[in-house]
């Protein structure tokens, strides 16, 4: 596990590999991120019949997620500790307001009317510690108090129970290799008082699939109709946790603005 994750993308060339590399076009990142989008905006539309949330991304970076949900939420707001991804964010036409964060202390509340808020983040539990996910946790807690709120999605990149874990006695002591398991994304949560409402996996074959051009093909058809099956999910490489807060963290009431 890293100890300077956050601080690695401070440096432009880190934001500009993590744009021009991992999300190049015909990757596994990319592949995902297309499949993932069209979830999303399916999950809001239906999540959200009555009013459009508010989306709060926590460490946005660059402003993929929040563009994922142009056009279907109310406002936007994007959350990182690095200049060098909000300015990159900024550039690439992100309709939101971005804030640059501590990496420790509080982290900014915006005033307004929220509700129903949509609290997403991606690509950031796997490869930090404890402190960094019970922090993001926080923040979604205090912008999600109970159950009528809206909803939290976090992305858990690394699935142990998946194809990935293969290499995982290749790749020890290899600090970009981590794994979560669900139980441990789902313990994270409802620690918070969150509880996963929805699951799905977004790839069942792993990223060296698509990195050959021979099987990539294969790999596309194959995760091409697996996303759509949430069963799946269980041992997909790259997977999303819909949430919301427990009856138990705030007033049982019924949610007008939040479909159940």
């Amino acid at each position: 596990m890293r100890d300077d994750y956050t601080r690695i993308f401070q440096d432009l060339t880190a934001v500009d590999k993590y744009e021009q590399v991992v999300y190049a076009p015909d990757t596994y990142s990319s592949a995902v991120n297309a499949r993932q989008r069209a979830y999303l905006r399916s999950l809001v539309a239906r999540a959200f019949p009555q009013r459009r949330p508010v989306q709060h991304d926590f460490a946005c970076g660059t402003g993929r997620a929040i563009r994922i949900l142009h056009g279907l939420v109310r406002d936007a707001h994007g959350y990182d500790t690095s200049a060098a991804m909000l300015d990159r964010a900024r550039t690439s036409g992100v309709f939101a307001h971005l804030h640059q964060v501590p990496e420790t202390g509080t982290l900014p509340h915006p005033a307004g009317d929220g509700s129903p808020a949509l609290v997403t983040v991606f690509r950031l539990l796997l490869n930090v510690g404890d402190d960094v996910r019970d922090r993001a946790m926080t923040f979604a807690a205090d912008l999600l108090p109970h159950r009528c709120s809206g909803l939290l999605v976090v992305e858990n990149h690394g699935n142990r129970t998946s194809v990935r874990h293969l290499r995982h006695r290749r790749r020890a002591g290899d600090p970009w290799f981590n794994e979560l398991s669900h139980a441990e994304v789902e313990a994270l949560l409802a620690r918070h008082g969150f509880a996963v409402v929805e699951r799905r996996g977004f790839a069942l074959c792993p990223p060296g699939a698509y990195a050959r051009r021979w099987l990539r093909p294969v790999a596309r058809l194959v995760d091409g109709v697996a996303w759509r099956v949430p069963a799946l999910a269980g041992v997909a490489t790259n997977v999303l946790y819909v949430a919301r807060r427990t009856a138990a963290a705030g007033p049982d009431i019924t949610c007008p603005d939040v479909k159940e």
